[in-house]
């Protein structure tokens, strides 16, 4: 590459439209343009073309059934295994082929390769070490590991013997771990001694026994030794009701079982995230609907084919990792790559160093990356070989189109295009990209929905919005990758997505209309640009956090009596946590507070909560009523003008509080 960013800048700038190139279009899995005419006229049977990537015990006699909205239910009477699915059907032709292949953090240590054949072989034995310690069929097992090989292993089993699972996130705190296992009922936890971050070993046990301290019911440990002796200072000892995974494997060394017959409807997976109320919800996925999703959109959206050497950046404890590292890929008997560490240890080239040197042919990561590679520079990808991509995604919040053409500038080399994908963990996989082989690229915008999906912006009254205006993201027909209902609240399923837009005492499912809470605005070609949460969740990182849960963590530190937390724009994150705290009579708001404040949301959600800026104020601002006005907060954040401010009962605090935060 011998442009700089000056004349990339020059040359890219103006430019608004990007075409795959002919040589991608003509290798593409998907690149006929008469499929989104194909898919409309054809609904809901368009999505025979999902299901027919899959292996069935017994076939469907329905694709739909929407008899009672929104209960949908897809490819009923169905019956397959996802393992079953992801394994055993590779097995004759690609047994020797790599299946995941897995890089560990510390340079100095052997990567892990994982055929189809192994990894076929290691989901079996864990399989039957779990139905040995009373794992039943919809019994559900919580997994609270990073990125190590264990965790798909463990998905993998799980789904075998039709438990399912429930993935927390490694980061996440001891709290957040109990709460989850409590709100499913989960007796069996997988989880492990630590990791490395940064060169360093971390403990991790201590923390997930933390959690279990919290968990109201009894459970049955499984401990992962990731660590080995450099564990050592740890001081770990298994309790009794606490199994090692290695012990348990080669106990049951060549164990074979047969997967269970599920339902298309059976449970998959719960997935909890974030919600308004500061209570996680419990997104339920579904065996037949969500993997035959993941599978097509890894197909059409992500062009993976059986030989590709396949690397998503995100981590398996999000919706992400599930649908495109684990389920997507592996249903199609490509090979996934897994990577434990940062991109930036022990150099800032270390994501383009293993692209290198594993022949990566596409990379799917967040614009939240993307924006740190910015700021390193090009010299880090410059000095790798990246000619073995073939395409690159984005997922987890928009892109900015500066952002995106220095993307498909220093690390695609204008060859590959750019997937920029719009979905959420409720959604199963991506809703709103473009098809690479079909559709030309717009940097900012997302692309129009992917065919067989009736996507609108409305405005607050329910009528669509002229092209360019702003309005908000609605799904008009069901989808099959859709969560099913949230568990066990079908009452909370229906206020938090269906509500707003829906008449809710129709049975008629066209009087139904899913809604993200995701504002948005379409172009004249039906190419839509999403805009961002309109709800109460924080985007940071790519990583949905409730505000309601951050400021009950730091309402919890002794000596604040308020908290009100705001999201603001951050070059790195996306967003940012901003907080505005008052404090009880007799404390200071000094470092010391500040500092507890910190520590309270780390060790209550994690260190991805970490407020960016904790600002002491005398008051917040509010109207008459009392309630916080957020958005003049977030103005502050931002550094925007403030605006109107007259029905604040208070609106001398609102200058202070804006002194005070540029102070800091």
């Amino acid at each position: 590459m011998t442009e700089g960013d000056g004349q990339l800048e020059a040359r890219l700038a103006e430019q608004e439209v990007f075409e795959p190139s002919e040589s991608f279009v003509e290798q593409a899995n998907v690149s006929d343009p008469e499929i989104y005419e194909e898919f409309e006229e054809n609904w809901p049977e368009c999505w025979e073309t999902a299901a027919d990537l899959l292996e069935w015990e017994t076939d469907y006699d329905r694709v739909l059934d929407d008899d009672d909205p929104p209960f949908y239910e897809w490819f009923t009477g169905g019956e397959l295994n996802a393992s079953a699915n992801c394994l055993d059907r590779h097995l004759e032709d690609r047994g020797d082929e790599v299946a995941i292949e897995w890089v560990g953090e510390p340079v100095d240590e052997d990567d892990r390769s994982y055929t189809y054949e192994e990894l076929h072989r290691e989901v079996n034995e864990f399989a039957a070490a779990l139905r040995e310690q009373g794992v039943e069929e919809d019994d559900v097992v919580t997994m609270y590991m990073p990125m190590i090989p264990e965790l798909p292993i463990a998905m993998l089993a799980c789904a075998r013997i039709g438990a399912p699972h429930s993935v927390v996130f490694a980061g996440f705190s001891a709290d957040a771990l109990a709460t989850r296992m409590n709100a499913a009922e989960s007796e069996y936890l997988v989880t492990c001694d630590g990791y490395y971050r940064r060169g360093d070993p971390l403990d991790h046990l201590d923390k997930a026994n933390e959690g279990l301290a919290g968990v109201d019911h009894d459970t049955t440990t499984v401990v992962v030794d990731r660590l080995g002796p450099n564990g050592d200072d740890f001081g770990h000892d298994l309790g009794g009701d606490q199994l090692d995974y290695g012990d348990l494997v080669a106990a049951h060394e060549g164990a074979e079982v047969e997967p269970v017959t599920r339902d298309a409807e059976d449970m998959l997976f719960l997935m909890y995230t974030s919600g308004t109320t500061g209570k996680p919800k419990g997104v339920k996925h579904t065996t037949g609907g969500y993997l035959s999703w993941v599978s097509w959109t890894s197909q059409s959206v992500l062009d993976i084919k059986p030989d590709d050497t396949y690397f998503c950046s995100a981590d398996i404890g999000w919706i992400t990792g599930h649908s495109y590292i684990v389920y997507g890929p592996l249903s199609l008997g490509t090979t996934t790559m897994m990577y434990e560490g940062t991109p930036d240890h022990p150099e800032q080239d270390r994501l383009w160093e293993i692209v290198e040197e594993y022949e990566a042919t596409q990379l799917y990561t967040a614009p939240t990356a993307i924006r740190a590679f910015m700021k390193w520079g090009a010299e880090y990808p410059d000095r790798h070989d990246l000619s073995s991509l073939r395409l690159l995604g984005t997922v987890g919040e928009p892109i900015n189109p500066r952002a995106w053409k220095w993307y498909y500038q220093h690390i695609g080399d204008e060859e590959c295009p750019i997937v920029d994908t719009w979905w959420q963990t409720e959604t199963g996989g991506m809703m709103v990209t473009t098809l690479p082989g079909v559709k030309d690229m717009k940097p900012g915008a997302a692309g129009p929905p992917l065919p067989g999906l009736d996507v609108q912006i409305l405005d607050t009254l329910g009528e669509a919005v002229e092209p360019g205006k702003a309005g908000y993201l609605t799904v008009q027909k069901p989808w099959p990758g859709m969560l099913r209902t949230l568990y066990n609240n079908d009452e909370r399923y229906i206020e938090e997505y269906w509500a707003e837009y829906s008449d809710t005492d129709s049975d008629d499912p066209d009087d139904w209309v899913y809604f993200p809470e995701d504002g948005a605005k379409i172009d004249e070609d039906g190419y839509i640009t999403v805009l961002g949460r309109v709800d109460d969740v924080l985007n940071v990182s790519g990583h949905r956090l409730g505000t309601m849960e951050i400021e009950s963590a730091i309402v919890g530190v002794e000596g604040v009596a308020e908290a009100a937390v705001v999201g603001g724009n951050h070059d790195i994150k996306g967003e940012a946590v901003y907080a505005y705290v008052t404090t009880e009579d007799g404390y200071e708001g000094d470092d010391e507070l500040r500092d507890a404040i910190v520590a309270g949301v780390e060790d209550a959600i994690g260190p991805i909560a970490r407020p960016e800026q904790v600002v002491f104020t005398p008051d917040l601002p509010k109207t008459r009523s009392g309630k916080i006005m957020r958005r003049l907060l977030e103005n502050i954040a931002d550094g925007k003008e403030l605006g109107n401010t007259s029905t604040l009962r208070n609106p001398e605090i609102v200058e202070e509080i804006q002194q005070k935060a540029d102070a800091e």
